[in-house]
């Protein structure tokens, strides 16, 4: 049983709002009052004088940082243990995916700029983290990799997105991540990606749509979008110049 025990009233607000968004089971005490028998997980505010059962792990909260505490409450609930493992699959919007072992404790779709980003902070504390990024999306993923500063080993991603269903749009990317977390891959520091003239061609046809003067980018400056030199505003940027 998880269980909120915490006199801050902002900590225990965050906390419930967070735990019942997620759909966990939550039961709160008062922090001198006695707790259920079968408590395993207490969450209190940081630097709380709580008297927890002796079995209990106990969780400390930040105000206004919920998120990292519901995480790690969640994780020795579900007793989850292991290396970290983050899954990447890369793509416009990649799919991320946090692993403890076999258990997946976050997931998120952000923008290629803001994968690193978050893949720090979710490994920031973990003691021997590892990264696997699907072979898929080369340029994206060869620019992910050079961002990142954990351990990475590129996967073979094919097979990793799954038939989706009516009301699941948009969750294969994570879905993908999740596989491709678990599967074995080849470690790598660094992948060099000589772009094809398809690839040049998308990222031409992506300024033409992204100008005001449906002009294209030359090759030059589709290599260095590429690259990840510029980004496609930087180079119609130069382009007009």
């Amino acid at each position: 049983m998880l269980v909120v025990a915490t006199e801050n009233f902002e900590v225990y607000h965050e906390l419930v709002t967070d735990l019942r968004v997620r759909d966990v089971p939550v039961t709160t005490v008062d922090p001198v009052g006695e707790f259920p028998a079968d408590t395993s997980v207490v969450v209190t505010a940081d630097g709380e004088t709580v008297d927890t059962p002796p079995d209990a792990t106990v969780v400390e909260a930040t105000p206004g940082e919920p998120r990292a505490a519901v995480e790690a409450a969640v994780t020795a609930l579900r007793g989850a243990t292991g290396q970290t493992t983050v899954g990447i699959d890369p793509g416009e919007r990649p799919g991320i995916a946090v692993l403890r072992g076999d258990v997946v404790v976050a997931t998120f779709q952000v923008d290629p700029a803001a994968v690193a980003e978050v893949v720090h902070r979710e490994t920031a504390d973990a003691p021997d983290p590892l990264v696997r990024i699907g072979d898929g999306a080369r340029l994206v993923g060869a620019r992910i990799i050079d961002d990142l500063s954990v351990p990475v080993e590129l996967v073979d991603e094919t097979g990793t997105t799954p038939y989706l269903g009516a009301g699941t749009r948009g969750l294969g990317d994570v879905i993908a991540a999740v596989n491709i977390a678990r599967r074995e891959g080849d470690r790598i520091d660094s992948r060099d990606v000589d772009p094809t003239t398809g690839e040049l061609t998308r990222i031409q046809d992506r300024s033409r749509e992204a100008g005001e003067t449906n002009r294209a980018i030359d090759t030059d400056l589709a290599r260095r979008v590429a690259g990840g030199e510029l980004s496609i505003d930087e180079a119609l940027d130069e382009h007009r110049g």
